[in-house]
């Protein structure tokens, strides 16, 4: 006997997850309603099967095939419009004609046993058979009455609770006889229940009605399809889980990763390849599919996630079901009954109502309270652009075609037939990245100056050769699984914000060039680009009195990209250098605080022990360094700041430097100290390089390991500190701890409040109306200064849900208290 499974339905119920998926295709237990049909079919011996379709009818036939992986043999009969549930099985009358069918609908999920229906049917010599089971409320379904003989009666379709007369309901599976397609009109809509089956019972016809034992869930509505999945994982229906029952309840299939500090609380069903991480929580009748990443802190309940999906650390989510390739961000919540469509992006700390629904490829922002459905306007995000260029989780956020349509777009930007340099650092993931990104760039009439793996600053100072722009792609420092994509101008310093704006413009409208193929851009691979730099390097920053004075230093290249030219440039800077770590990672592109921390104690026991002038240690992209005394001591990046700017000022004498107005106020004082002054910039890095290209500028830095030495480039380099300062520390004849020594403590507290994107404005807004009569510098954020010179500043993160404090006070416990005070201030604005 042949089958017929009617998928044709469009779901318009399930919307948005039918949006652009047919309702046969929904995944039950990570595995489509349908599949859960076929197989049943195939249990009962009916491998011969014709499947009918119509909405979306090539994903269906796309996943199912021929059914050769099920072992079955699927035929399609497609409808070009729709015919209603008898005129789509008339249309498949070419391969039923000879015997008697069964007809089964692809997305009602049971385990009846058709083999009893079957031979219920032949017993009774019946035309059609129809298959009944009782429900609670039956109001959705057509009722059904036979009589003790099982003959149909009666039917009613859809019912008021009026018209209720029965609790056995048509469940739409019948077994027919080939005479009945006599009964139905070709190429027009006709129904069984409604059409053929009063004709049947008028003509005295024999239709039986056979009721079924077991499981039968018609997933028509959002309530049912969660239920359904609940009713498998409580093993109300028999339908096969694939994967292993590692404890009673919780399902886990193949090389999916789970680690041994999740909760998991079944009954639960974890997809292949899924990753859970630490300290999440999985609740009962929660589906993870497959190549989901439930990051730490996240919890889950009733939750069904399709495939591909991200959710971030410390996501919430309840009752709810998320579309395929949807990306979740951190700390959001989605409450009960909502729905996420396919590849959508629900922002950070946002907030998602329950019964919502959100249709596919939408973007809900970071902070966003979402309490009515999305479904036309897909909200863009407010910027490409964080604190260091384009940055994200890799393959997440930041993935091949994004890099590809930036590139596109940063070409878009620039003239045909300009050269662009393209960087990365040593991790894998940015080595795939630049490939895109180079591919890009040349089909946009773009030529490339591709350096591979160098320092940031070499990327910068290359790009300055002549470059219109250049492109560096690294792990963002101290995240190992996201990445920054930093655009640079035609001076390698980062793209103005101008600049960003013009990229996020044609980026937004997707209004890329192309180049025709006699204009595809060239691709060329610069040669000594380390001996250039190193050259460069050594013309332009004061090494006199650094051959004669015997320095001894330790420099730790941290297993990064400053290793690459630190061979070339020590040698040549005449000084006695030991040199640690020199090899590259490529497992480990970035180190964590406290790796980081780590990796200067050891450094300090290495200078003691060598009896060396000073230790320096670089950044894995050799962009910052920081400082250990010659008695091994850490100098604090703040304080080291303090060191470097006092050393340069007794020398220079005159001139301005370049600080984030963050800084301790003691930089002031020892500026003026040696006839120098400061200019104040925002926290910004390229507010800090523009003032760092002035002509007076004599030094810069960020307090965080970050250097400017003017007279070679006015952005960020480690190695030319390094140069800058051996050369200070040779020819004063100071050791760093004396210097150090001389400057005065500075007490500055910083801390970060979590503040809902809403109410930045108002937090803002409500420090101006505290600060009173005090002064207010509005450099960057709101600094407001108390009249015995403490000063607190508050500054509204850019790209987080976050808002920045700093306080400076004679000691420490007066800086604590001011701190403290605005943090009272902010948190009472922020909720």
């Amino acid at each position: 006997m042949k089958a017929v499974v009617m998928a044709g339905g469009e779901g318009t119920r399930l919307r948005p997850m039918t949006s652009s998926m047919p309702k046969p295709l929904l995944p039950v237990a990570n595995r489509p309603i349908m599949e859960h049909v076929l197989r049943l079919l195939k249990r009962h011996g009916l491998n011969e099967t014709v499947v009918t379709v119509q909405f979306l009818a090539s994903l269906v036939k796309n996943y199912f095939g021929d059914g050769e992986e099920l072992g079955m043999e699927l035929t399609y009969a497609n409808e070009e419009k729709p015919l209603g549930t008898a005129g789509s099985v008339k249309n498949a009358e070419e391969a039923l004609k000879d015997d008697a069918f069964l007809v089964i609908s692809g997305d009602a999920l049971t385990d009846f046993d058709l083999t009893d229906l079957i031979s219920f049917h032949k017993e009774k010599g019946a035309l059609v058979t129809v298959c009944l089971t009782r429900v609670p409320n039956p109001l959705e379904f057509g009722i059904t009455i036979v009589d003790e003989e099982g003959k149909v009666e009666r039917f009613l379709e859809k019912p008021t609770w009026g018209q209720v007369f029965s609790d056995t309901v048509n469940t739409g599976i019948y077994v027919m006889e080939p005479e009945v397609f006599d009964y139905v009109e070709a190429d027009v809509p006709v129904d069984w229940s409604g059409d053929v089956f009063p004709q049947l019972m008028k003509e005295g016809k024999p239709i039986f009605g056979y009721v079924a034992e077991g499981y039968w869930e018609d997933v028509g509505t959002h309530e049912s399809y969660v239920k359904a999945q609940a009713d498998v994982l409580e093993g109300k229906v028999d339908v096969d889980i694939d994967g292993f029952e590692i404890s009673p309840g919780v399902w886990v299939a193949e090389g999916a990763e789970v680690h041994p500090d999740a909760v998991l609380r079944g009954p639960l069903y974890i997809g292949d390849y899924a990753k859970i991480e630490a300290d999440a929580e999985i609740r009962e009748h929660t589906v993870v599919g497959s190549n989901v990443v439930v990051k730490t802190g996240a919890f889950l309940h009733k939750a069904v996630i399709h495939d591909n999906v991200y959710i971030g650390e410390q996501c919430n989510l309840r009752g709810c079901v998320i579309g395929k390739n949807t990306d979740i961000m951190r700390a959001a919540r989605i409450e009960d009954g909502a729905v996420i469509g396919d590849e959508c992006l629900v922002g950070e700390e946002s907030i998602v109502q329950g019964n919502v629904r959100v249709y596919p490829f939408k973007t809900i922002e970071a902070g966003a309270f979402v309490n009515t459905s999305v479904i036309w306007e897909a909200r863009g995000q407010a910027h490409l652009f964080g604190a260091r260029g384009v940055s994200g989780i890799l393959n997440v956020e930041i993935t091949p075609e994004l890099a590809v349509r930036l590139a596109g777009a940063y070409a878009t930007t620039l003239k045909k037939g300009a050269t662009v340099t393209t960087a990365r650092d040593h991790s894998r993931g940015a080595r795939a990245l630049k490939r895109a990104v180079i591919s890009a760039l040349q089909t946009s009439a773009i030529d490339v100056r591709d350096l591979e793996n160098v320092p940031l600053p070499v990327a910068r100072q290359q790009t300055a050769r002549g470059s219109a722009g250049g492109i560096m792609i690294r792990t963002s420092p101290g995240v190992p699984d996201s990445v920054d994509i930093m655009f640079f101008d035609e001076r390698g310093a980062d793209l103005s914000q101008a600049g960003q704006r013009k990229l996020d413009r044609v980026y937004a409208r997707q209004e890329y060039r192309r180049a025709f193929p006699g204009e595809i851009g060239d691709l060329h691979f610069p040669a000594s680009v380390f001996d250039s730099y190193t050259g460069s390097l050594l013309r332009n920053v004061d090494t006199t009195g650094v051959a004669e004075s015997g320095l001894k230093v330790v420099v730790d290249a941290s297993n990064g990209s400053a290793g690459l030219v630190l061979p070339s440039l020590l040698g040549r800077l005449g000084v006695d250098a030991l040199t640690i770590n020199p090899g590259l990672d490529e497992a480990r592109p970035t180190e964590t605080a406290d790796a980081r921390r780590a990796g200067l104690v050891r450094l300090g026991e290495m200078v003691a022990s060598a009896r060396a002038a000073f230790g320096v240690r670089f950044d894995p992209v050799g962009e910052r360094l920081s400082l250990v005394d010659e008695r091994g001591r850490i100098i604090e990046d703040d304080r080291a700041l303090l060191v470097l700017l006092d050393l340069v000022a007794a020398e220079r004498r005159s001139g301005r430097v370049a600080l984030p107005v963050t800084t301790t106020r003691i930089a002031e004082q020892v500026a003026a100290y040696h006839g120098t002054q400061v200019e104040w910039t925002t926290t910004s890095p390229d507010d800090l390089t523009r003032v760092g290209r002035e002509e007076t500028t004599i030094f810069g830095g960020d307090g965080r390991g970050g250097f400017i030495v003017p007279e070679f480039s006015s952005v960020f380099d480690g190695t030319a500190a390094l140069v800058r300062l051996v050369g200070l520390v040779a020819r004063t004849q100071l050791t760093l701890s004396q210097i150090d020594a001389r400057i005065p403590r500075a007490h500055v507290l910083k801390r970060d409040l979590a503040t809902p994107w809403a109410v930045k404005g108002l937090v803002m807004r409500r420090v101006v109306e505290e600060a009173d009569q005090r002064e207010v510098d509005t450099t960057d954020g709101v600094r407001v200064v108390e009249t015995d010179g403490r000063w607190v500043m508050v500054l509204p993160d850019p790209s987080e849900a976050v808002t920045h404090l700093w306080a400076e006070g004679p000691d420490e416990a007066s800086a604590q208290e001011l701190l403290d005070g605005w943090s009272a201030v902010v948190d009472s604005a922020g909720h």
